[in-house]
């Protein structure tokens, strides 16, 4: 295992394998028995477990499958908090590559070649792996309906042109994992996509294939729950990253209307003598734009404040590459110096 902040340049292309786990101690060896541990073009293969508060045997079962790094958090936190800890760690441990899968073994690890090899083509920056969703025995008819169309949204929101949006099998450069931030708790692939369309972060889906269900999934409990919190996550992220847009488009729903019971006003204000009795009709128009009106002003205001945040989010960009530079300069300089470290100090 190699140092925190180790120098990347003297060990050569580092991919790491993180899999985030709650309470996987029966599935982890599983999983663990399938990973590679060499891949094309990569000069070291580690892997990397998060264990989300775990109260089984996790954190023991990963150790004795030969984990490389083992990330403990404190309290069970969700699936998002448990991505983002091992981004950093992998970031931290000198990753080139992160590829990130789950611990239930539900992709199949010979494709994490497929995933990595646009990176080192330097064709994508970000891969994710696109299941047969229409192959999949386990998959209901209505689950898959709403894959296919929650990836649409997905795909019409970040303007990329990623094909299964739900697949936390991906794999991330490192310049697009220090750029990465979840801000919701329930799950990060989505969020992560419309963050990579919205930053220009190159993006590719690779179809990959799938392993047999080894236990239902716990992220889905149910259909309804995870398309109302899906839905939730869509509208959030486009609010905080097109808040402008966003709320014109809200905006303009009272707005219109408002208009259109001023025109029936004004029309029957023409066509009749004193049309007293559609004085509601009037109010209720002037309140429906006023309210339009408001919400456009909160979207002007909601867009100045976007750029603040991209400005801060630069800054952390900055301060992340700083932070791990110097991390890798300490790393170094703790090393003793060999016949090349000779070599290279005269």
């Amino acid at each position: 295992m190699l140092p925190i902040g180790v120098n990347r340049r003297e060990y050569g292309m580092k991919v790491i394998i993180q899999i985030p786990c709650f309470n996987e101690e029966a599935a982890l060896p599983v999983t663990c028995a399938e990973l590679p541990r060499s891949l094309p073009g990569v000069d070291r293969v580690e892997w990397l477990v998060i264990d989300d508060g775990s109260t089984d045997r996790t954190v023991e079962v990963a150790r004795a499958c030969g984990v490389d790094h083992v990330v403990v958090l404190p309290a069970h936190q969700g699936l998002a908090k448990a991505f983002m800890a091992g981004l950093d760690a992998a970031l931290r441990a000198g990753a080139d590559i992160i590829v990130n899968t789950d611990a239930d073994n539900q992709y199949c690890a010979a494709d994490i070649e497929k995933l990595v090899a646009p990176i080192l083509a330097r064709r994508a920056q970000i891969v994710i792996g696109a299941r047969p969703i229409d192959n999949i025995d386990h998959f209901s008819r209505t689950k898959k309906l709403l894959q296919k169309l929650g990836s649409w949204v997905v795909r019409a929101t970040s303007g990329t042109t990623v094909q299964d949006a739900p697949s936390g099998f991906r794999a991330f450069s490192r310049e697009a994992a220090m750029q990465l931030n979840v801000f919701n708790g329930y799950t990060y692939t989505l969020e992560t996509i419309i963050q990579a369309g919205q930053r220009g972060i190159a993006t590719l889906s690779v179809p990959v294939r799938v392993n047999g269900d080894l236990r239902p999934s716990r992220l889905v409990k149910s259909i309804g729950t995870y398309v109302t919190r899906s839905l939730l996550v869509i509208l959030r992220i486009f609010s905080i990253y097109r808040p402008l847009r966003w709320f014109l488009l809200v905006g303009g729903v009272p707005v219109t209307l408002g208009m259109l019971l001023g025109v029936r006003w004004l029309i029957l204000f023409a066509i009749e003598e004193g049309p007293t009795y559609h004085i509601p009709s009037l109010i209720l128009a002037a309140v429906l734009l006023l309210m339009g009106f408001l919400i456009w002003v909160v979207g002007m205001i909601a867009d100045l404040i976007s750029v603040n945040r991209v400005l801060l989010e630069e800054i952390r960009y900055r301060l992340r590459q700083a932070e791990l530079r110097q991390a890798e300069m300490q790393a170094s300089a703790r090393r003793p110096l060999g016949r090349g470290g000779a070599d290279r100090a005269a």
